[in-house]
């Protein structure tokens, strides 16, 4: 991977005002605003049906706004001088000619920008795809099909990327190297905007998050913010006296948990209300750890009233 580099002081920002999108009588988007800042990856999360892709058609001039706006640096992405230039984009990675080979696939993305031969070699092999340049994209794998869709976003060097799922169908290497790869480019300045539905991956990669539910805002804030938002906090407890201040801790409300013989997992009460309960029953305490909700408990449970499709499982868990 090359190293980071200088970009020009040129501000970047994705923004969407008020975008709205109807297909009949359904609503996929619904007045949502919010502004995407350069120099952090901003993760864009949702439940299925929330308007995720939807909402990144009309950023990328795919899908017209039925109302609102969406605009890149100040303008619509159909004015953009020179798109692959200024916004790097991944929806489908497989939208690709199965027939072309994938060096020659970008050559003809090159072509129509007047991007050079050695740009193709170099995001071919940034992306990894060197030794499998000449074949045939049709017998890809569906991880080698990302890594060349990948490629196609960054072949213009662009300032913003706008990326759906880039880690559907990767390795756990390929997993490390794309996360690598996006706080590397936000480090240089660049505008990254990326979803996934992998909870764990992008509490990794995402510094802000941008969280929809049936096509409207439900949160605009930093990684932090978010999973404090939950309200969910639980304690971590080691004692050697466990099973005793389970007991003792038992009440409406207060859920304690174990996993192993000496330690507690106790959510309703505060770490100060737990040491109380111990200092008075003295009861000695090795750990007394306080800990946030995870950003899948977070997304959980600030999206439950949000899913719009859902297994029969879910729906009886929420």
């Amino acid at each position: 991977m090359r190293l980071p580099r200088k970009l020009p002081s040129l501000r970047c920002v994705i923004e969407a005002v008020g975008l709205t999108k109807r297909y009949g009588e359904k609503v996929a988007v619904d007045g949502l605003s919010f502004e995407v800042q350069p120099g952090i990856v901003t993760g864009f999360l949702g439940p299925n049906g929330a308007g995720k892709s939807t909402t990144m058609r009309m950023l990328l001039g795919l899908d017209r706004p039925t109302a609102g706006s969406a605009s890149i640096n100040g303008r619509p992405y159909e004015r953009l001088r020179a798109p692959l230039c200024e916004v790097g984009a991944l929806l489908e990675a497989r939208a690709i000619h199965t027939g072309r080979s994938a060096r020659n696939h970008l050559l003809a993305l090159a072509a129509t920008h007047g991007i050079g031969r050695r740009r193709v070699d170099e995001v071919l092999d940034l992306v990894g795809l060197t030794q499998v340049a000449g074949k045939r994209v049709g017998g890809f794998s569906l991880g080698m099909g990302q890594r060349l869709g990948i490629a196609s976003a960054l072949l213009g060097d662009p300032h913003t990327l706008i990326l759906d799922e880039p880690v559907n169908g990767l390795d756990p290497e390929g997993i490390l190297w794309i996360r690598t790869l996006l706080r590397s480019l936000a480090a240089e300045g660049r505008t990254i905007f990326v979803s996934s539905h992998l909870m764990s991956e992008m509490s990794l990669t995402a510094s802000h998050l941008i969280v929809v539910g049936q096509g409207r805002l439900i949160a605009d804030a930093s990684m932090s913010e978010f999973t404090a938002s939950a309200g969910r906090t639980v304690v971590r407890v080691r004692t050697d006296e466990a099973p005793r201040l389970r007991d003792l801790l038992a009440a409406d409300g207060v859920s304690v948990t174990s996993t192993e013989r000496d330690l507690l997992t106790v959510s309703g009460l505060s770490s100060a209300e737990i040491g109380k309960v111990a200092a008075e029953a003295r009861i000695a305490l090795v750990e007394l750890t306080p800990q946030q909700a995870s950003l899948e408990e977070a997304f959980m449970e600030l999206t439950r009233d949000a899913v719009e499709f859902g297994t029969p499982m879910e729906e009886a868990a929420l």
